[in-house]
């Protein structure tokens, strides 16, 4: 009753716009081209927010010649993915050093400003945002708990798709390379006297570098905007996705160099059957309804409705049992936010107060056979949140913004499992988690563009849905006596410019966390997750780009990682999978044609594999990339063409994005290897 009362008054206060009020633009502050959403959850200059912050436009990830989200992201400081299929399909990201053995839920993902993240200890699809719907990403290192809540403990990415504008723009794309790739776009944007629209189709494949690593995902979406009058805006997202993947094993490296392309095959002596079936589907449906309330001086009020159906099966038959699932969540959210910017004794302010809420079933049923003709077990949860934040920025001086924020959540994980063949593995059982989390920031700006930034910022993180419970065949019990990860971090940045052409960019951080969740043994052969984890990142960012303008741009960046766990035996041993060193360069050459030459490099740092808590065994190597594109764009009025050509991991550098320590279990340690020398050419018009 609490929760519908207060999003009664919320809603209620939309359709009650002070007699005063004014169109939004005679009060519109006068802003940079360059803007920022998710940083603190509504438009501002890039500079103004304490962060070390990147923004990709639609122009960005066109001129990579980019197929996923996951081939636009690698490229930047403090981000790496790894992946078990050599695609994108289930591709996990590490963002400032939180890779280790889990990777989940360190790193938000946003789409239109609605979770990505699953509930359950799972990567997010990253197939099932096709590149031609998105009109910017935007990047923002380091904690983001008050704002965003659970997960944003190493940092936000929010994928922000594409809204209509002006006289109608037609696009359609197609795209080939190696190993049967091939990917294929069509959209269309624009504005028609109140209305707003942007439609797109996609679709994207490849056969695999590697026996049994497919994949095809298929998606389209329509975004619309009605402008109701000057002080109301209503805007209805819709998109729908399907993805189909092939997942082809570990090889150990004796298989590497007997073939690094085949599929896992059978190893009676490890109880390993053959890898030669396993596959999964996702198909995904969301739907995002806006509203948006102009106040003129009191503000404004903005709430948005969001709805997601996530449907996932999983075809493991390698495993010895408990192989095949079928797995349905929803997410039913609702996000209302007020903003007043105002003067307060001449000081600009600006205050944002919001709430949260999300309402998340999942269902995991587990089948026997691949046609789902033998239940096993029905697994049934639900988690709810609500979350309430108030964010507020004053300036000190007209070039100093001190920022301050506290949010306080509360969230209620209720679960059940029935197990046909094993009663003991069935439970009924619920968790209430109550959390708070708080920052506060300065940041100066200085010169015509720069700016310099301290922040200190508290994090947590909810316990996921399998690991307060196990429900997956393998046992079955539901801990209350599992609590949330916890953590603070304190950050200190600079973005120069020496020159308008010239930006240099520095950031310093370092976040301890404590009660992360890891597995403890009770006795030789079983255990439970515990609150026992104690951990530190520290890290580095240094970025630069100089573009001497008609002739060349000269850009790259430098990551610092050193993850190291801080309690237990492995005290100051480095957390598996975290390299040290991260290096991304690249050079475009501006030639009569127009032409562009675009050569790029990668260079990540060795690191110990996972599961390698002490140090002890061999590392997985460290690699260098380099890629090569050509570019050719004529404009014939409203006609933009657009010709590439690509070499990617030209040397043929062969690498492996992840391995596992199964020495420790006197076993071969197994890894995961990549794609070798592939190439890709497409061409793609607008007007």
């Amino acid at each position: 009753m609490k929760k519908f009362l207060l999003f009664s008054l919320l809603l209620s206060l939309i359709s009650v716009a002070p007699a005063h009020a004014q169109s939004p633009e005679e009060d519109e502050p006068v802003r940079m081209k360059e803007v920022l959403v998710t940083a603190t959850r509504d438009t501002q200059e890039v500079r103004k927010t304490p962060a070390n912050v990147t923004i990709i436009t639609a122009e960005d990830i066109r001129n990579t010649g980019a197929t996923t989200v996951v081939e636009v992201l690698d490229r930047l400081e403090s981000i790496r993915f790894r992946t078990y299929s050599g695609n994108a399909s289930q591709a996990m990201i590490d963002m400032r050093g939180f890779g280790g053995d889990n990777p989940y839920g360190k790193t938000l993902i946003l789409l239109d400003g609605r979770r990505l993240n699953r509930t359950d200890m799972a990567s997010v699809n990253w197939l099932s945002i096709p590149v031609n719907s998105i009109e910017s990403i935007e990047v923002v290192r380091g904690p983001g708990s008050v704002l965003y809540g659970d997960a944003a403990v190493g940092g936000v990415i929010n994928i922000i798709t594409k809204k209509g504008k002006g006289k109608p723009v037609f696009s359609a794309s197609a795209l080939a390379g190696s190993y049967g790739l091939h990917n294929e776009r069509v959209g269309v944007t624009g504005a028609a006297n109140k209305w707003t629209y942007a439609i797109n189709a996609e679709n994207n494949a490849v056969s695999g570098y590697r026996d049994r690593s497919k994949y095809s995902a298929q998606g389209t979406g329509f975004d619309l905007g009605y402008a109701a009058h000057d002080l109301l805006n209503l805007s209805l997202g819709v998109s729908f996705n399907r993805a189909d993947y092939q997942l082809p094993g570990a090889l150990t490296k004796e298989q590497m160099r007997a073939d690094r392309r085949q599929y896992q095959p059978a190893m009676p002596l490890y109880w390993m059957n053959a890898n030669d079936d396993n596959d999964g589907r996702d198909k995904f449906a969301n739907v995002n309804f806006g509203i948006k309330s102009f106040w003129g001086a009191a503000g404004r009020m903005e709430v948005n409705f969001m709805y997601g159906h996530k449907d996932i099966q999983s075809n493991m038959p390698s495993w010895t049992s408990y192989n095949f699932s079928d797995t349905k969540t929803v997410t039913y959210a609702i996000s209302p936010k007020y903003i007043l910017e105002n003067s307060i004794f001449g000081f600009q302010n600006k205050v944002i107060i919001g709430a949260d809420y999300y309402n998340e079933p999942y269902q995991k049923d587990i089948f026997a056979d691949r046609e789902r003709t033998r239940p096993l077990s029905t697994a049934d949860f639900t988690r709810q949140s609500l979350g309430y934040y108030i964010r507020d920025e004053f300036s000190l001086l007209e070039n100093l913004i001190f920022s301050a924020g506290y949010r306080f959540d509360q969230t209620k994980i209720k679960g059940s499992n029935v197990d046909s063949f094993t009663p003991s593995n069935n439970f009924d059982n619920e968790k209430d988690f109550r959390t708070d989390s708080y920052e506060a920031g300065l940041t100066w700006l200085w010169g015509k563009k720069s700016k310099s930034f301290v922040k200190y910022a508290t994090v947590y993180r909810i316990p996921f849905l399998d690991e307060i419970a196990s429900f997956n065949g393998f046992g079955g019990s539901f801990l209350t006596a599992l609590e949330k990860e916890k953590g603070a971090g304190m950050e200190v940045g600079t973005e120069y410019y020496p020159m308008d052409n010239l930006k240099l960019g520095v950031t310093l951080f370092r976040i301890d966390m404590e009660d992360e969740i890891e597995f403890v043994y009770t006795s030789p052969w079983t255990g439970e997750n515990q609150n026992v984890g104690k951990t530190r990142h520290d890290g580095a960012e240094l970025s630069a780009s100089y573009l001497w303008q008609k002739y060349l741009k000269v850009y790259g960046n430098l990551t610092y990682h050193k993850a190291t766990f801080e309690a237990g035996p492995h005290s100051k041993k480095e957390m598996p999978m975290v390299p040290n060193r991260i290096i991304n360069a690249g050079l475009e050459i501006y030639l009569p044609g127009p032409v562009t030459i675009k050569p790029e490099i990668r260079h990540v740092g060795d690191a110990f594999l996972s599961g390698d808590n002490d140090n002890s065994t061999e590392k997985l190597d460290a690699y260098t990339l380099l890629d090569v594109y050509v570019y050719y764009r004529p404009a014939f009025g409203r006609l933009n063409l657009s010709f590439f050509a690509g070499v990617e991991n030209l040397t043929d550098t062969q690498y492996s994005s992840f391995g596992i320590d199964y020495e420790q279990y006197w076993m071969d340690n197994f890894y995961y290897p990549m794609p070798g020398r592939n190439f890709k050419t497409g061409l793609s018009f607008e007007f």
